[in-house]
């Protein structure tokens, strides 16, 4: 197979590209940590860069949210959307880009994987998704549908890395201006607020669901991060911290939050998936919010981990897969589910918090510190 990530544990089939990019980081860390060899890692890699340039068809150098995992085609996420995804497919990067820092090696299998990398990357035509020289980038362009979605990608949320990678590449940068004018509005994404005694300078008071927070900083390293628009260590452990304060408070009065339980971003509901934050709260919980909010807030996190493990048990943990993507203890519900996007960020951010491997790892490409310099960016590892 392509030893891609299955977008769920229920569907053989479908394969993502983003929580490829998790797994592929998530391999690495089961190769530091000793839950399988480096050669193995190594292989499992190989194979996916293989299928990703050889089966996988590619929208101007942009791949698909989802790709059957046997053929490589593309499987529509929605009507209009059966093109390129370009911030999947930057999740997919940041995980190629860390393989490729991580696989030094001279053996023939290293080199060939990072050759691959290099040819991925380099093709991404992160200018063709201005759509005709906008100063912003757009997340998807297909084929027979073209601009349909006409989806602009605009901060704050997820997509960060977006920018960050768009700026870095080496054949095909985006000016800053994309940067300044896209995603942060010319500064209309600053929006400080105070959340349950926490500052956030960016986006939404509550700080959105907690996702936000996790997929662009698995690579990029937020500690002593700063641009025109925000302290990064703020805003993430900020967003965190008031998470975690607001389990705590309970305003709804749902049963079983507090400094043992909390943790909402999007995940599996009864009957559905959303988006979860503190102003859209329906009791929900997501084990990977607050597990990979570890390095933001670790007492808290751990504190979520104790109880998840030893309270809840094999309600919800299952030792080849990991905490089910989310339950709610207010009318007891378990979602039986495991999403690649939910898993990956979890071992990944926990790794990050034991020894910042992939911080390292990604901050290490002289490719992104040059892009992110570009954008404005400051801090320690630039």
């Amino acid at each position: 197979g392509s030893n891609m990530a299955r977008e769920r544990n229920a569907n053989l089939e479908v394969v993502t590209t983003g929580g490829t990019g998790f797994g592929i980081m998530a391999m690495l860390a089961g190769a530091e940590r000793g839950f399988l060899t480096r050669t193995d890692a190594r292989d499992r890699v190989k194979s996916i860069t293989d299928f990703l340039l050889n089966r996988c068809p590619r929208y101007h150098g942009a791949f698909a949210h989802w790709i059957n995992g046997g053929s490589g085609a593309t499987i529509p996420f929605s009507t209009n959307d059966n093109g390129g995804d370009l911030v999947e497919t930057s999740y997919l990067m940041t995980g190629l880009l860390c393989a490729r820092q991580y696989f030094t090696g001279t053996d023939p299998v290293e080199q060939a994987i990072r050759t691959t990398v290099d040819t991925l990357w380099n093709q991404v035509e992160w200018n063709w998704y201005r759509q005709n020289a906008q100063n912003t980038l757009y997340w998807h362009w297909s084929i027979d549908k073209g601009w349909a979605m006409n989806m602009k990608i605009k901060g704050w949320n997820e997509a960060l890395i977006t920018y960050v990678l768009a700026a870095a590449s080496p054949r095909d940068s985006i000016p800053a201006s994309v940067y300044h004018e896209g995603w942060a509005g010319n500064g209309a994404i600053k929006n400080p607020s105070n959340f349950y005694g926490q500052t956030m300078p960016l986006g939404p008071s509550d700080g959105g669901p907690l996702f936000w927070s996790h997929y662009s900083f698995l690579g990029i390293d937020p500690h002593g991060l700063t641009d025109d628009y925000a302290d990064y260590w703020q805003q993430v452990s900020g967003h965190a911290l008031s998470n975690f304060a607001y389990a705590q408070a309970d305003p709804k009065g749902y049963y079983g939050y507090g400094a043992t339980c909390w943790g909402l971003t999007a995940c599996d509901i009864p009957n559905g998936y959303q988006a979860c934050s503190p102003n859209n709260d329906i009791g929900v919980i997501a084990p990977t919010a607050a597990l990979s909010s570890m390095p933001y807030a670790p007492e808290a996190s751990m504190s979520a981990l104790r109880f998840m493990y030893y309270k809840l048990g094999d309600k919800i943990w299952n030792p080849r897969l990991g905490f089910q993507d989310s339950f709610r203890l207010d009318d007891p519900w378990y979602s039986g589910s495991y999403l690649a996007i939910d898993q990956g960020p979890v071992v990944i951010m926990v790794e990050n918090h034991r020894s910042g491997l992939f911080w390292n790892l990604f901050m290490s490409c002289p490719e992104i510190k040059a892009g992110m310099r570009r954008l404005g960016f400051k801090g320690p590892r630039l």
